[in-house]
């Protein structure tokens, strides 16, 4: 039965790199809450992924930010897909080639964000170049509105400024804090941390497909459906996603794919490198 259905029925098989990762993560969530309620202390802002010319950027955290979570869901079903998918993974590779996969698909999936994250950027600091050169009331709003329309569209600071430059448009100071202002938002979009482990559960979710890909998974324990069917589906949902780009859904796709491309790339050597040996 086992080679043809996958129907995980409760956590009775907990080889011991899963059992870890799923404590250290839960670990790594209640430290959040305790920090922040007790000491003010956001843990994203020191241990979330950075962009590389954030001053919060430091090199230990494409490592540190896949043990953090946004909220309680977000730990929840990461770790249940680590659970569902990866204890068959561990119990077939043993606990030091899961453990590996884990990590480089997570650190993998990391650097993936940061050069997608390092093309947005670029291109948005290459406008706010040009916005400086010839700035105007519509150019800010042609650039605010293009790159960081949750700031035009919400009451607040950036809005406030467009309606009290267009109330007084020949008022001298404007332009020149128009400027500022491109500038502070690409810093703030620096400062924004990508946290979670998702990028290696889809990692392992592309390795359970490849390994298994007839198993039977059932979704939400009523639909059947072939692993490799989910993988391709949660792929193109991702790819979908991420060229989309929408800022509101605060969702890092591409550190999902490049979980899954490091993973397919990584199993691919591990294949290869069996056959010569």
């Amino acid at each position: 039965m086992l080679q043809n259905q996958y129907s995980p029925t409760g956590f009775r098989l907990l080889p011991p790199v899963v059992k870890n990762l799923l404590i250290i993560n839960g670990l790594f969530y209640l430290a959040t809450i305790s920090f922040n309620t007790a000491f003010g202390i956001d843990l994203a802002n020191i241990l979330g992924l950075h962009y590389f010319q954030s001053d919060l950027f430091r090199p230990y955290q494409f490592v540190s930010y896949m043990f953090l979570h946004a909220n309680f869901w977000h730990v929840f079903w990461n770790m249940f897909a680590l659970w569902m998918f990866g204890y068959l993974l561990e119990n077939v590779w043993g606990p030091k080639r899961f453990l590996i996969y884990y990590m480089v698909t997570g650190i993998g999936a990391a650097f993936i964000q940061s050069f997608v994250n390092w093309l947005d950027i670029s291109s948005i600091q290459n406008a706010a170049t040009a916005y400086s050169m010839n700035p105007s009331l519509d150019g800010f709003v042609t650039f605010v509105r293009h790159y960081y329309p949750q700031y035009y569209e919400a009451e607040g600071t950036v809005r406030t400024f467009i309606q009290e430059w267009s109330r007084a448009k020949n008022a001298p100071g404007f332009t020149a804090q128009s400027i500022e202002y491109t500038d502070q938002l690409i810093r703030l979009h620096m400062d924004i941390p990508t946290i979670g482990a998702s990028g290696a559960v889809y990692g392992i979710l592309l390795a359970f497909g490849m390994m298994f890909p007839n198993m039977l998974v059932y979704i939400y324990f009523l639909f059947p459906i072939k692993a490799k069917w989910i993988v391709i589906l949660y792929g193109a949902i991702e790819l979908i996603s991420g060229i989309s780009n929408n800022p509101s859904d605060n969702v890092a796709h591409f550190a999902h794919l490049g979980g899954m491309v490091f993973g397919f790339f990584l199993i691919l050597y591990w294949k290869k490198k069996s056959s010569y040996n």
